[in-house]
């Protein structure tokens, strides 16, 4: 490892023995001071993030307000770590929550600002600090992350970010400073993460890929279900883990629905990012805009339809396709990252689990129904960690986000996440 890259988790580590020590309240008037400067920067902020990876304007000035509002909930959140009182027999029996130490994030282009805000919060209220290896794409981001906490008065240490490579990634979560490590990312790189983290026996969240289920039951509100579906496949460009990507659809409306579904989705068309009226831009790299071209292809080679054809008009932009999906077909297996859709229909609730099961992934699916028995049929029965029942899914500050099967694992949001990198330990004695 490069004397450079010691020295830097030397200094978290020192930063950390002294962080470690200041009560909980006092570290949420920082987020208070961050809060602030996001709101007050934000159109600063959802600049570089455009310019980073080509996502609406409008849509990156949502992500750091989406950020502001999570600084404000830990800002005033309850603090669930401090020191538990248990009757027993001993005189002192007591559970403490520790913070592990330094931890390390990896995170992902598609949400530059919002996936390593939300990992380094919680992270640091619950008294860590962490070292960010940010998407080779979103340095800028990275740096002025780093800028940011800086200012909003957080020591020197508490929030570090990185640029360094995969390899050196794999050294660092090796090296005995890091305590532990978090990855927002493909279910290829968190495979790798999670075996050097095993080998190294260090604790590891994982927000991996997804391809979920978007259910439209023959009760539901079909032009809702519609315009719903089309904002749940196309934000973000289509890059988005939780997005809508498999549409299963019950036949006694699968016309219906797919007339207003395309209808919708056509609406969407690339444009300036920069644009604040732009609902869809371009992707963030040529070579994903190869790699989903690929996948489009391979799909229609192996029986699928094109309802609404994939077109590219230019090295990193589409108008948006649909695909009418037969459900053997290899790419049901695949995550979509980017404008396609695919439609299945189907001839009931059965047929519908079954096919939204049959996958290796597990984020966040939805189902549309004015049935609440059936609601919850599906809500109880999908293999997910989140479900959501007439509207699309987002994640919520207020609540846990976390992947189940090859999703993921761990928690991130909510006061769940302030746990994720600490360690009780139990104190038991008599005098």
């Amino acid at each position: 490892m490069e004397q450079f890259l010691q020295n830097t988790l030397q200094n978290s580590q020192d930063a950390f023995q002294k962080w470690r020590k200041i009560p909980f309240e006092e570290i949420q008037k920082y987020f208070t001071q961050l809060f602030e400067i996001l709101n007050d920067r934000k159109q600063e902020f959802a600049t570089i993030i455009t310019q980073e990876m080509n996502k609406p304007i409008a849509q990156s000035v949502s992500e750091i307000e989406k950020c502001a509002a999570l600084c404000d909930y830990y800002a005033t959140a309850e603090n669930i770590l401090k020191t538990e009182q248990l009757e027993t027999e001993f005189q002192i029996s007591e559970i403490h929550h520790e913070p592990l130490g330094v931890i390390l994030g990896v995170m992902p282009w598609n949400f530059p600002f919002w996936q390593a805000i939300r990992f380094a919060v919680p992270t640091i209220l619950a008294g860590n600090v962490i070292v960010l290896k940010h998407a080779s794409i979103c340095e800028k981001s990275g740096e002025t992350m780093q800028e940011i906490f800086e200012k909003a008065g957080f020591p020197k240490g508490v929030f570090t970010f990185l640029k360094v490579s995969h390899t050196e990634v794999e050294e660092m979560i090796a090296h005995p400073i890091i305590s532990g490590v978090s990855l927002t990312g493909s279910e290829a790189a968190g495979r790798k993460i999670a075996e050097t983290a095993g080998k190294n026996l260090k604790k590891c969240v994982l927000e991996l890929g997804g391809s979920d289920a978007f259910i439209v039951c023959e009760d539901a509100d079909v032009s809702k279900a519609a315009k719903d579906g089309a904002q749940a496949r196309l934000q973000n460009n289509g890059q988005t883990c939780v997005a809508g990507k498999r549409f299963i659809i019950h036949e006694k409306i699968y016309q219906d629905f797919v007339e207003k579904f395309t209808e919708e989705y056509k609406k969407y068309q690339p444009e300036n990012p920069m644009n604040k009226e732009t609902k869809l831009g371009l992707m963030a790299r040529e070579d994903l805009a190869s790699d989903l071209e690929k996948q489009y292809q391979k799909a229609l080679n192996n029986g699928a339809k094109a309802i609404v054809a994939l077109e590219s008009v230019g090295s990193m932009a589409f108008k948006p396709g649909v695909l009418e999906m037969n459900p053997e077909n290899p790419i049901a297996q695949e995550e979509l990252f980017g404008p396609l859709a695919m439609v299945f229909k189907v001839k009931n609730d059965e047929e519908a689990l079954q096919i939204a099961n049959n996958t290796m992934f597990g984020l966040g699916n939805a189902v549309f129904t004015s049935n609440k028995e059936r609601a919850l049929f599906f809500a109880e029965n999908l293999e997910s960690g989140s479900v959501a029942i007439n509207q699309i899914f987002r994640s919520d500050v207020r609540l846990p986000f976390g992947g189940r099967k090859n999703s993921g694992y761990g928690v991130e949001l909510s006061m769940y996440a302030l746990k994720e990198f600490t360690a009780p330990k139990t104190i038991i004695g008599k005098f």
